[in-house]
């Protein structure tokens, strides 16, 4: 096989704007009418109109959050809440409009991923145009749908799970800003003791200019069962501002174990405020895997809130802020049960000024007797205009658990550099060595395909290729 080398690749899925016609879309802004002429689009039960509507009242109650990232030049009401490409649901790879199919292409998943594997969806702004379900998830019990047709087809499980036991729309103005106006995104029921071998997918586009992505993904992995989704995110490169604010839901029952992937490279002028947590019960599982890139501004901190005896979590995650770039990211890990542990691992990469910060939350509560907790963070700056930050906060509630934290910010090491110059690397070569060095503990997490991707969008990044 030949090999591939990253410059031969075309990676204009960055900054060009695809072909995709809009077959309907609402006005800007915020209102009832925005929010009701969402629901009436949809075709949606009344009762899921009327939660719409009672969380508007919630968002429009609730202030703007003054910490974290600079959110003064958001403007709400100069965003596009829902647009409607004029693609239709497909069924098969064979039927998926010549756009879309580039857009896989261009991203460089492999045929196999979008014809062997599991299940791919992929969502075009507010809604899914694209989504794969193989015949053996469906003998397993699986359910893989998009969130719009899960809703009509299973109302009383989403009734019971969404933003009602988990992630709610009092919990900040953004939780209640995507349960508002959410739409598209991911629902996955696994039964108990199935175990899905290949890991399910999602690709997320916003593509239109001033628009919002609002996506919602509920996933529950019923007792003993395992499942791995995998989630990328991008948007083309436009002079206005867009917003990502999707929620993620997890529930990790018994014995169960969830892995959540994702690389994000949003582009340099979406806001990207998500919201992700799950609920881990006894000898459950969670495993993070993040990888951010893109987008001008970032909050995000997936959140494991493990219920359970013996429930465990673990965070691994990298984010890579240039110019232009503030990328506020980190985790919370909430221990309530005994014998419960957790392990984070994070590291930022910032360079041209960009400001890359780890934020989190580890709390021990005082049924949480012998707790293990573990929090790494790592900062690697590339420049000296450039600002790494950690800002960990760290509360225990109980005397019988054993807790670690470690935290290390520094500037790339110019001795390394003129080593590996010396040894016949240019400087950027032997730059791009040592950020690969850096980032290997989560390369090593992902699929193979994914890392390759990761590693490209960083060569990328230390080029300055994606703008």
């Amino acid at each position: 096989m030949k090999k591939t080398d990253v410059k031969d690749i075309d990676f204009s899925i960055y900054d060009v704007k695809d072909n995709i016609k809009y077959e309907y879309q609402t006005g800007k802004g915020l209102s009832k009418e925005v929010v009701l002429e969402i629901s009436e689009q949809k075709n949606e039960p009344s009762w899921m109109r009327d939660f719409r509507l009672k969380a508007l009242e919630i968002y429009q109650k609730m202030p703007m959050p003054t910490w974290g990232v600079d959110l003064s030049k958001l403007d709400i009401d100069s965003i596009i809440a829902y647009i409607r490409p004029s693609a239709k649901m497909q069924r098969s790879w064979d039927d998926v409009p010549e756009e879309i199919r580039r857009t896989f292409e261009r991203l460089g998943i492999p045929e196999a991923e979008r014809t062997a594997l599991a299940g791919v969806g992929a969502q075009y702004d507010s809604e899914v145009v694209y989504h794969n379900i193989k015949e053996n998830l469906t003998r397993q019990g699986v359910i893989f749908e998009d969130m719009d047709t899960a809703v009509k087809k299973y109302p009383d499980i989403i009734k019971e799970y969404f933003m009602t036991k988990n992630v709610t729309p009092y919990d900040h103005k953004f939780a209640a800003l995507h349960a508002a106006l959410w739409s598209g995104g991911t629902f996955v029921y696994v039964p108990e003791g199935v175990k899905v071998e290949v890991p399910l997918q999602a690709y997320l586009r916003m593509n239109a200019p001033g628009s919002g992505q609002f996506e919602h993904t509920l996933i529950i992995a019923d007792k003993g069962s395992e499942v791995h989704f995998i989630e990328g995110c991008s948007a083309p490169q436009y002079s206005v501002s867009n917003l990502h604010a999707g929620c993620v839901e997890l529930f990790v029952n018994e014995g169960a174990r969830i892995i959540y992937s994702t690389i994000e490279n949003w582009s340099k002028n979406t806001y990207n405020l998500n919201t992700k947590r799950a609920i881990v019960e006894k000898d459950g599982i969670i495993e993070w895997i993040s990888g951010s890139f893109g987008s001008h501004k970032t909050m995000l901190y997936p959140a494991s809130i493990l219920k359970g005896k013996g429930a465990k979590a673990e965070y691994t995650g990298v984010t890579f802020a240039a110019k232009g770039q503030h990328l506020d990211t980190g985790s919370k890990m909430i221990h309530l049960a005994p014998h419960t542990s957790s392990k984070v691992l994070a590291k930022s990469i910032s360079k041209d000024g960009g400001i890359s910060s780890y934020r989190g939350l580890l709390k021990i509560g005082p049924k949480a007797e012998g707790a293990k907790a573990s929090v790494q963070c790592e900062g690697l700056m590339l420049d000296d205009i450039s600002r790494s930050d950690t800002m960990p906060v760290i509360e225990i509630e109980n005397d019988n658990v054993d807790i670690g934290h470690e935290a290390k910010v520094g500037r790339i090491s110019e001795e390394q550099i003129f080593y590996l110059m010396s040894r016949g690397l240019s400087e950027d070569d032997a730059r791009a060595m040592i950020v690969k060095g850096f980032v290997e503990p989560i390369a090593k997490s992902l699929p193979l395909e994914y890392a390759v991707e990761m590693n490209r969008l960083i060569k990328l990044e230390l080029e300055g290729a994606i703008g």
